[in-house]
C-alpha cells in the first residue's frame, strides 16, 4: 500500500470522463488524498458573482484525475472506499439559474413561464462545530444545518471511445449528485478500459435529496480514498456499500426508468448475495427497501434503491468483501 497527494493546478483539472491522459498511476490498496474543486472551479464566492458572468461553458464541474489504476481492466470492478471529505474552506456557496432546476422550464421542458432569477448563497461552514448556516436573502431567517460532505461527482471512464461531459450520471458513475457519496461509503464501478482512469470532485457541504435547485451548498475538498481492483467481476449500474446498507443507483429520464434501473439491480444483486428467489428479492425489497433521489436535474436523472443488510438472509460479502477491507485502510490511517 502507498499513500500520495494530488493537488492539481487549474489548467489540470478535467471536464470529461474519458478522453485524457492520466495525471497519476496508483495499484490496488492504494490511499490518495485529493484536492478537488467545486462545480463552480471555486469562481463564485460572493452573491455579485453570478455564474454566467464569472464562469465560462463548459468548464463547469471540473474534477480531479484521472488516476490510472494498475491491473484494471474490462470486466473488473473498481472499489472506491471514502475515507474522508473535508471541506477545503469556511464558506460553499449555491444558486439558482435561468431555466435550469426542477422547477422552472428547461430546454427539456420548455413552457411560457419568465426564468428563474439568477441568484447566489452563501453558507459559513463551521468544521467544529459540525453545521451549515443558511441565510435568507431577503429576510434575516438563518438555519443551522448538518453538515454532511459529499462527492457529487466521481466515475472511470466510459467504454466504446467516448469522452462525456462530467456534468453527466451514467453507467460509469460522473455527477450522482445523491449524498449517500458521503465518508464510510465504498462506490463500485464497472471497469470499461484499460487502467479503469478514475477522476472525482464536485464537493457538496450538504444537499437535500433531488436537489431541487440542481446546486448543493459547492465546495472545494480534500477527499482522502482508497482503491481496490476486483478482479473477474463485473458491474453493470454503479453500485454502494456502507456499514449496514447495500444500494443500487440508476440514472436515466424519465425518472422512473431511474427508478427502475435501481430497483432492478438492487433486485438482481440481492438474489446473488442471499440466495433469495427472484420474486422474493422483489417483494423484500418492495416492502422494506428506500429510494433516495440523487438528482432531478441533470441531463440524466439519479435514483438510488437501498435496503438494510440486517434484513438479508446472511447475505455472502459482496465484492469479496471490499468493502470491509477498505474500510480497514480507512482504521489505520486514523
Amino acid at each position: 500500500m502507498s499513500q500520495f497527494t494530488y493537488r492539481p493546478a487549474r489548467d489540470e483539472l478535467a471536464y470529461t470522463f474519458g478522453g485524457r491522459l492520466p495525471v497519476a498511476h496508483v495499484r490496488s490498496g492504494d490511499v490518495l488524498t485529493v484536492h478537488t474543486q467545486d462545480c463552480f472551479g471555486g469562481l463564485v464566492r460572493g452573491p455579485a458573482d453570478l455564474p454566467s458572468q464569472v464562469c465560462q461553458m463548459p468548464y463547469l464541474n471540473p474534477v480531479s484525475g484521472p488516476f490510472f489504476v494498475e491491473d484494471a481492466e474490462p470486466g473488473d470492478t473498481l472499489a472506491v472506499h471514502l475515507l474522508s471529505i473535508e471541506p477545503a474552506h469556511d464558506w460553499g456557496v449555491s444558486a439558482t439559474f435561468p431555466y435550469f432546476g426542477a422547477l422552472t422550464s428547461t430546454s427539456h421542458t420548455a413552457t411560457l413561464q419568465p426564468p428563474l432569477e439568477e441568484r447566489v448563497w452563501v453558507y459559513d461552514i463551521d468544521r467544529h462545530a459540525g453545521i451549515v448556516r443558511y441565510r435568507a436573502t431577503v429576510s434575516e431567517h438563518t438555519v443551522e444545518l448538518p453538515l454532511d460532505p459529499m462527492i457529487g461527482t466521481i466515475g472511470v471512464a466510459p467504454g466504446g471511445m467516448e469522452s462525456r461531459s462530467t456534468i453527466v450520471p451514467d453507467y460509469y458513475g460522473g455527477n450522482l449528485d445523491t449524498p449517500e457519496l458521503r465518508a464510510g461509503s465504498t462506490l463500485y464501478l464497472g471497469v470499461n478500459v484499460h487502467g479503469a482512469m478514475l477522476a472525482l470532485g464536485d464537493g457538496h457541504a450538504r444537499q437535500g435529496h433531488g436537489e431541487a435547485c440542481g446546486v448543493g451548498v459547492e465546495i472545494a475538498t480534500v477527499t482522502t480514498l482508497a482503491v481496490e481492483v476486483v478482479k473477474g467481476v463485473a458491474t453493470a449500474w454503479p453500485r454502494l456499500e456502507t456499514d449496514t446498507t447495500i444500494m443500487s443507483l440508476g440514472c436515466a429520464r424519465p425518472l422512473e426508468d431511474a427508478y427502475r434501473m435501481a430497483h432492478q439491480d438492487l433486485t438482481a444483486w440481492t438474489v446473488d448475495l442471499c440466495g433469495l428467489q427472484n420474486l422474493d428479492a422483489y417483494q423484500l425489497i418492495s416492502q422494506a427497501g428506500r429510494a433516495p433521489i440523487g438528482n432531478v436535474c441533470d441531463p440524466n436523472y439519479t435514483v438510488l434503491a437501498a435496503i438494510d443488510k440486517a434484513l438479508l438472509p446472511q447475505p455472502q460479502a459482496a465484492y469479496r468483501d471490499a468493502h470491509a477491507r477498505l474500510r480497514d485502510i480507512a482504521a489505520v490511517q486514523e
